[in-house]
């Protein structure tokens, strides 16, 4: 079944800005780079970052739980660790997440953004080599732009794609082909990798990434149209290699 990918993602902050990507290089059994390698708590979450280990999304600062969250628009630099962010009616931030300061200061900067859509206080976490995924093997998350489409049209509107957060995005499979696909090897570009699980959808996908508002009960209407809140699915890099808009996606 062959494909496209059209756009690559990351989310360096969990539940913040998507960044698109030229490519990236994906390793065997690793998740996708740069991606969910920080997170937010709304209110101690029990995350030991001497003892990394899966923490639901409840416990964070996201859009399941804050739709708020899509105000702040966020940049994050590799090389320095320098996360920038900005909002209307705040002045802009930057800081190094990898520095306790920096960490501190962006908590500080989102409190004030948040006001009392927060429960708090808010505290950024991070530990090496975790990754703040929704599942504890979400390692890559693809999504099918034929699904989000006709999805669109069982329900008369328009779906942005960025509203399902995911790192590849592919063109040219049939709609909902990669639901039936578990289990199921595909090349990626240079690499290969095996599907894993299909995504199950929450409120996150309710709220309109360029507006912050709720807009669009996503779950509700895949279950109306299909008993089922599933979109999208996670994969697992099985063979390293190079992934780049326009290559080839074959399921």
């Amino acid at each position: 079944m062959p494909g496209l990918v059209t756009a690559l993602y990351r989310h360096p902050v969990k539940g913040f800005t998507p960044e698109r990507l030229d490519a990236v290089q994906l390793e065997a059994g690793h998740f996708f780079p740069c991606d969910r390698i920080y997170a937010v708590e709304d209110g101690p979450s029990g995350f030991d970052p001497d003892a990394p280990a899966f923490v639901p999304k409840t416990r964070f600062a996201v859009l399941a739980k804050i739709a708020e969250v899509a105000r702040a628009r966020s940049a994050y630099d590799d090389a320095s660790g320098t996360l920038s962010a900005e909002a209307e009616g705040l002045a802009p931030f930057s800081g190094r997440l990898y520095e306790p300061a920096g960490r501190e200061a962006f908590a500080g900067w989102l409190t004030e953004l948040l006001g009392d859509a927060a429960t708090g206080p808010l505290k950024v976490v991070h530990a090496a080599g975790h990754r703040f995924t929704d599942a504890p093997k979400g390692y890559v998350s693809v999504i099918n732009l034929e699904s989000v489409r006709d999805l669109g049209r069982r329900i008369g509107a328009t779906v942005d794609p960025l509203r399902f957060r995911a790192n590849l995005y592919v063109e040219g499979w049939p709609a909902w082909a990669e639901l039936e696909a578990d289990g199921r090897e595909m090349v990626i570009g240079e690499a290969r990798a095996r599907v894993t699980s299909a995504i199950v959808r929450c409120a996150a996908t309710t709220v309109n990434p360029a507006t912050a508002e709720r807009d669009l009960d996503v779950p509700g209407a895949l279950f109306r149209c299909f008993g089922h809140v599933l979109f999208g699915v996670y994969v697992e890099v099985t063979a390293a290699g190079r992934v780049g808009e326009g290559d080839a996606a074959i399921l």
